[in-house]
């Protein structure tokens, strides 16, 4: 008697809606690209193709903080807040107390590290829900950041609210970090690139990184593993926040000024980068690899949408409408009792 099983090979249909689930959003990006292209022909210009670069890199940074909370189980609403602060910061430190690049750079850096380590605080002492903690501390940081100017952005010649003048002026050095290039490729988008890619090494081929994700997935077990789970949620928001303040130094160095309204749209950016994320290649988690094609994603349409003038109240709608396509063929019909 023939106890054998034999498998039935997969429907061709079946198959070919796992590899569109699968492929979804490199579809849609290649679409993007074709119809951009053929409606603007001057959208696929190698100087356009580095300016959407250059123009995601602190959606894709900012992405990537987003993405390191939740790795582990968190989630850091206070991203944007902190990118300002970064900003004001570094800026204030080189006009007003007449610091150098390096010394300013270290400051914002320093103030972003310590916002992720109160945002732990807030998170594992007070027991505090996370989206909840971070949601205060973005509006902690959103009054913080304008009390030294003012509420005024931060120029050389400010005038300050006791009267004086600020004398100092931004380092050349520090404006290089936002507009200088190598071998015509910014520096922002090696920048970003360097760090998603040692991003995606430390979480997808570390022991520190599994054990990360680990916590994310089932912190409790996680935890009765042995594993300190409380510590390593903790470094992952200092580093979300080290990422966040990065961003903010890129953003000053571009535009040359302390901008009060630099961080004004950071947050829902780089939150729609990490959850597009979700639906490269199907990995249905946060991702590095995904947040950083996420970032890409929003920038082409948003830069399409731009040349060809479509108006900027009409660009939210049709962004939410392409992230609930790309993400639909991921979630969609036959994958939600999976969920």
């Amino acid at each position: 008697m023939n106890t054998s099983l034999t498998l039935s090979p997969i429907p061709r249909w079946r198959a070919t809606a796992q590899a569109l689930r699968r492929y979804a959003l490199f579809f849609l990006l290649a679409l993007m690209l074709m119809v951009f292209g053929v409606a603007e022909p001057a959208f696929l210009r190698l100087n356009n193709l580095l300016s959407i670069l250059q123009s995601t890199a602190v959606d894709a940074l900012l992405g990537l903080a987003v993405t390191i909370a939740l790795i582990g189980g968190g989630f850091d609403l206070s991203i944007g807040a902190v990118a300002a602060l970064s900003l004001m910061i570094s800026s204030y430190a080189m006009v007003v107390l007449g610091l150098g690049a390096a010394a300013s750079v270290a400051l914002a850096l320093l103030a972003g590290a310590l916002v992720g380590a109160f945002n732990g605080l807030l998170v594992f002492r007070l027991r505090i829900p996370d989206m909840l903690a971070t949601l205060g501390t973005l509006f902690l940081l959103g009054g913080l950041q304008l009390l030294p100017s003012a509420g005024r952005s931060i120029t050389p010649g400010l005038i300050l609210p006791d009267g004086s003048s600020a004398n100092g002026s931004f380092a050349p050095a520090f404006l290089a970090i936002g507009r200088s290039e190598w071998q015509g490729v910014p520096l922002p988008v090696l920048i970003v690139g360097l760090l998603a890619w040692l991003a995606w090494f430390v979480t997808e081929r570390t022991r520190w990184g599994r054990v990360l994700c680990a916590t994310g997935g089932n912190e409790a077990a996680a935890r009765l593993a042995g594993a300190p789970t409380v510590r390593y949620r903790l470094i992952a928001y200092i580093a979300s926040g080290l990422l966040a303040a990065l961003g903010g130094v890129i953003i000053a160095a571009r535009v040359g000024r302390g901008d009060v309204s630099g961080g004004n749209g950071l947050l829902l950016d780089s939150v729609a980068a990490a959850l597009i994320g979700f639906a490269v290649l199907e990995a249905r988690r946060p991702n590095v690899v995904g947040t950083v094609v996420g970032a890409v994603f929003v920038g082409v349409l948003l830069n399409g949408l731009t040349m060809l003038n479509v108006s900027f109240y009409s660009q939210d709608l049709i962004k939410g409408l392409v992230l609930v396509v790309a993400l639909g063929l991921t979630f969609g019909p036959g994958r939600a009792h999976r969920l």
